[in-house]
């Protein structure tokens, strides 16, 4: 079984999606019930060094940890996100995790 997902991508992120002629937010189809964020970077061919965090449905994950399955909303940030920001989003020190 699997399932669709919506997906989004922010700062320089958004930029591969634009030259991929991608829509935000982009309707996904999952390969399995549940995919791991690297997983799922991998099919994207999104290099895992390019995104620090992986937001699933509001909850900041760092692409080892994360854990997507059907219906979840999903947002990738690049590494480089202003500080102030990264406290309030959730995912100060996530991407070490």
């Amino acid at each position: 079984m699997s399932g669709t997902i919506e997906l989004r991508a922010f700062m320089g992120l958004g930029e591969i999606f634009k030259e991929r002629d991608w829509p935000s937010p982009l309707s996904f189809q999952l390969t399995k019930d549940k995919l791991e964020g690297r997983e799922l970077l991998s099919l994207l061919d999104i290099p895992e060094e390019k995104v620090e965090v992986i937001f699933i449905n509001g909850k900041a994950c760092s692409p080892a940890k994360a854990m997507i399955k059907d219906g979840d909303r999903v947002a990738l940030v690049p590494p480089g996100t202003p500080g102030p920001y990264r406290v309030l989003l959730g995912f100060i020190d996530k991407g070490k995790s």
